[in-house]
């Protein structure tokens, strides 16, 4: 189920799913820890003796955003119960504070008592085991806790929270206290430990025709100390003022580089800044970048994507470099430097904290009892060649000098030597997409960007005999890649080289959408024969024929693939790989009309995001509808990096012709 917005401050990171449930609520990492677990925190009414779940099929729901910034704009209407109720979510843009301001509008033409209640399910550090949920009259709140790990939830009455109910949940039969919410009231049951939910309630007097506003928040922290002063914060400067700050601050954030958007279409300028937003909000304050924050996917893989792939990591970090956001990415690059091996490479994916996460690249081959690089090499290559753009870019000497040693020289040393020596190209690794391991098209341009990458800044700091070592390795790969992977009888590249049952490597000839790296790496120019060539397969290929369009990974691609889908479709389109093809566009473009194929790629986005503007990873061939997690940061920062490189090229055509 999608995450359609989720708010954070990357300290704290609360998602709703498209029913308007809490689900997702991370906190001291955006990614980690999860303290629902992926259940949900119920938002209910009551009015006139009948009692709903706004998750129910009586209510409709808009759920989108307030325009440029991270808070909700959310409506909620239920035709039976004759109410409609507007809400505006935020997390305070400094202090770790879920906030709520609820408007309930009467339909009826009568004055009517209305009670609104707040479910919490809490997994307090992803269990439920030894939880405690309690009301605290030195706070007016009610408090959920566990070790270090405090959530004190409350209103804006004038008693904080005017009707509770603590109670256990999951347990000899017992659901939980949103059950005793039902009736339209609570037992008032005042402390609970163990397996434990809460609920909390509060009555509205609406006038006939008239409107009545409440504000509920959750301050979150590591101590009772900690959320009793944040709940005096709320209550002094009050949650309103609180949330209208919020609004500023991330729209003074999303317009602080002024971009000429030019003739760009409203739309396309709508879903680039909601994609930055997005994307931030998947951002910890360490540098963290997560892949995405939707733990439903775990029901159907036992794992999530609340993990850092460098690989990912450095894609987002260039896009947001491109749009001007280098404070966020020189976090990233410290981040690096502080996880990659000492054998100079970075392992499949890491915790929000830097710790190595859970991964499938085995360290042995049963079959040859030899060891295994359990590495992605991309992965390693990427960070080096963003990081370069980043300095080109921006010029901070210093902060590259930090990490030219135990990041650059370090990675770049490691590319050089993990090379086979009669061929030249990278000996075997898994691919972008971890589903399989050879030495693959993707992985090998990614390298020769890192070493060019490597050899200027070498350069830059005086290093010439390793610039010049750098710079040879690069070109040999190359060289090697036009040897090797580009099939003379397909007139295009391979996807990749795989070792067959002789010990010889022999070409993958399945069309991938991942080829355009050929190009945007630099390992070749994008007018080169060779990509013109591969980058056409991909487009008659890989675009997805029906009514949904777009571009799938590669051929016969059975990742969440429908069993009704027709064989003569690739693939699920992707987000990112339709991007891909709008990247060789605009690299491609002789004049301004060549740039349309582009911005309908950028418009077919647009028209596949949902309401709120959220990416997922991808979407259903025949539907259209939104596949696996939501939103994937990888998906936003690429329609980032696509509309930067649009304009840029258009400023550049536009000069050219004046």
């Amino acid at each position: 189920m999608p995450r359609d917005i989720p708010v954070g401050n990357g300290s704290l990171l609360v998602a709703f799913d498209e029913h308007y449930q809490i689900r997702d609520f991370y906190f001291p990492h955006v990614g980690s820890e999860n303290h629902s677990a992926g259940h949900a925190f119920r938002f209910g009414v009551w009015a006139d003796g009948e009692f709903s779940w706004v998750s129910a099929p009586a209510w409709t729901r808009t759920l989108c955003y307030r325009e440029e910034s991270l808070v909700t704009e959310v409506k909620l209407s239920n035709a039976a119960l004759r109410l409609q109720i507007e809400i505006n979510d935020a997390v305070d843009f400094h202090e770790n504070v879920f906030l709520r301001r609820i408007l309930v509008r009467d339909t009826s033409g009568q004055e009517r008592e209305v009670r609104l209640f707040f479910h919490h399910d809490f997994y307090i550090s992803e269990t439920a085991i030894g939880d405690t949920a309690y009301f605290d009259p030195d706070t007016l709140s009610l408090i959920h806790y566990k070790g270090q790990r405090y959530f004190s939830v409350s209103t804006d009455a004038p008693e904080g929270v005017e009707t509770f109910s603590t109670g256990r949940k999951n347990f000899r039969g017992a659901e939980g206290t949103w059950r005793d919410a039902e009736d339209g009231r609570l037992s008032e049951s005042a402390i609970m430990e163990g397996s434990v939910d809460s609920t909390i309630g509060r009555t509205l007097r609406v006038t006939a025709n008239d409107t009545a506003e409440m504000f509920y928040w959750i301050a979150v922290g590591t101590s009772h100390g900690e959320i009793a002063a944040l709940n005096r914060l709320v209550r002094e400067r009050h949650p309103s003022a609180l949330i209208k700050r919020t609004e500023d601050y991330w729209r003074a954030w999303v317009n602080k580089n002024e971009v000429d958007f030019g003739d760009l279409p409203s739309e396309v300028v709508r879903l680039f800044k909601r994609s930055l937003l997005v994307t931030r909000s998947q951002i910890d304050n360490n540098g963290a970048i997560l892949a995405a924050n939707d733990s439903d996917v775990t029901e159907r893989a036992t794992d999530h994507y609340s993990y850092v792939w460098p690989r990912d990591g450095a894609l987002v970090a260039h896009a947001l470099d491109l749009a001007g956001y280098s404070s966020l990415t020189r976090s990233f690059f410290r981040f690096c430097g502080n996880v990659i091996t000492d054998e100079g490479y970075f392992l499949q994916k890491y915790n929000p904290d830097g710790s190595r996460a859970s991964g499938w690249h085995a360290s042995w081959d049963v079959g040859t009892k030899q060891p295994l690089a359990p590495i992605q090499e991309d992965e390693t290559a990427l960070v080096i060649w963003a990081l370069w753009h980043h300095y080109d870019r921006f010029r901070d000497i210093e902060f590259v000098a930090s990490l030219y040693r135990p990041l650059i020289t370090r990675a770049a040393d490691f590319l050089v030597s993990f090379r086979d020596a009669e061929t030249k190209l990278p000996l075997p690794s898994w691919n972008l997409w971890e589903d399989r391991r050879g030495v693959h098209t993707f992985t090998c341009a990614s390298v020769v960007g890192a070493l060019r990458a490597a050899a200027k800044f070498a350069t830059l700091f005086g290093e010439n005999d390793l610039a010049a070592n750098y710079a040879t390795a690069a070109r040999e790969m190359q060289g090697a890649m036009r040897a090797h992977l580009y099939q003379p009888h397909l007139e295009r590249f391979a996807r990749a080289l795989t070792q067959g049952h002789d010990g010889q490597l022999h070409a993958d000839e399945t069309i991938d959408a991942s080829l355009f790296g050929a190009f945007y790496f630099e390992a070749f120019q994008f007018d080169e024969i060779e990509v013109q060539t591969t980058m056409r397969a991909v487009e008659e290929h890989l675009w997805v024929k029906t009514e949904t369009g777009g571009v799938a990974r590669y051929e016969a691609d059975g990742y969440m693939r429908s069993p009704e889908t027709p064989a003569s479709v690739p693939g699920n389109p992707w987000f990112v790989c339709t991007l891909w093809l709008a990247e060789y566009y605009i690299a491609a473009a002789r004049n301004e009309d060549d740039l349309e194929k582009a911005l309908s790629l950028l418009q077919w986005t647009v028209a596949r995001a949902l309401p709120s503007g959220v990416l997922a990873e991808q979407v259903d061939s025949q539907t259209g509808a939104p596949l696996s997690v939501s939103p994937l940061t990888w998906s936003h920062a690429t329609f980032v990096g696509a509309v930067m490189s649009y304009l840029r090229k258009l400023q550049s055509l536009s000069r050219a012709t004046n």
